[in-house]
């Protein structure tokens, strides 16, 4: 099944159960994935990894929105963007633990024959797209950073 048959299922369903979360979050998604669908070069079918891409990319923006509010002491815009971020990760793979995160990347320095920084490019390459949709970036640069510093 497809991530907008997905949504589109939720969707009648958030307007059956009126939940306003649910569904402002579902229809951004849904308008998400018709611009991508859309765009100047794009085929008109969105494979499951754009799918994953755009989902995790609605994720970061609303992190990051987060982020600022929780800064400028906005608790009412931060409570939506949690509220939203809780909605858009119910369509993304489960989360990896620090803990798990250091451990793939550990293997992925190993399998690339990493020496130390200056191999930073290619430990990212192949992590991430080993950890795609599994783990944040951030999270993954900084994990790289920290253990290639430390050989």
């Amino acid at each position: 099944m497809s991530l907008e048959t997905k949504i589109m299922d939720q969707l009648k369903q958030a307007m059956r159960d009126k939940n306003d979360v649910a569904l402002r979050t579902l229809r951004a998604i849904k308008a998400a994935i018709l611009v991508e669908k859309t765009a100047a070069g794009a085929s008109g079918e969105m494979t499951e990894a754009d799918e994953l891409k755009l989902l995790q990319k609605l994720s970061k923006s609303r992190k990051d929105s987060l982020e600022i509010f929780r800064t400028q002491n906005r608790e009412d815009l931060a409570v939506k963007e949690e509220e939203e971020i809780a909605v858009i990760e119910q369509f993304l793979p489960k989360q990896l633990s620090t803990e798990e995160i250091e451990n793939k990347v550990k293997e992925v320095i190993a399998s690339v024959g990493a020496t130390g920084p200056g191999d930073m490019g290619k430990v990212m390459g192949a992590a991430t797209k080993q950890l795609a949709g599994q783990a944040d970036g951030k999270v993954v640069s900084e994990t790289v950073k920290r253990l290639l510093a430390a050989l």
